[in-house]
């Protein structure tokens, strides 16, 4: 076993370099992985948006009510995000919170919610992919509604 002699203060630090580097360059592209897959927030606050409206839409149809407008969606806190099927793509399943409140209402919610989003084929556009049962028993079905293209800054 060779003793341990204090290297000369330059000598330590080349040392470190050809073994750090390449752990920081993991670590970067593994972050960098998982934070590129998140859509932008103004696809979240849209995905929010339209399936409040959809929601909505069936709960006033169910009651031969009238619809009411558009809700104002804000604060949207993603805890959680994971890539999945949907249909014959991929898609991302997002969990979170938001704040939001319906025309008219002076009180702002704040609720936990469960998205669904699916890229466009040319990587533009995302889609809110909704569950809508089983067809054959074994695999989930699929609806899909277009979102507005992101806006250019």
């Amino acid at each position: 076993m060779l003793p341990l002699l204090p290297s000369p203060p330059g000598r330590s630090r080349s040392l470190l370099m050809p073994v750090l580097a390449p752990l920081l360059a993991l670590v970067l592209v593994l972050g960098g992985c998982t934070r590129a897959a998140q859509p932008p927030r103004g696809v979240l606050l849209d995905a929010l948006s339209l399936q409040i409206q959809l929601t909505q839409g069936a709960i006033a149809r169910a009651l031969d009510l009238e619809a009411g407008g558009l809700p104002e969606v804000s604060r949207v806190r993603v805890e959680q995000q994971e890539t999945i099927a949907i249909g014959e793509g991929r898609g991302l399943h997002l969990s979170g919170r938001f704040d939001w409140r319906l025309p008219g209402d002076a009180i702002r919610v704040d609720s936990p919610f469960e998205l669904y989003l699916q890229r466009g084929s040319k990587g533009e556009s995302w889609r809110l992919a909704r569950p809508s049962g089983s067809s054959d028993g074994n695999s989930q079905d699929w609806i899909t509604e277009p979102l507005p293209l992101p806006r250019k800054a």
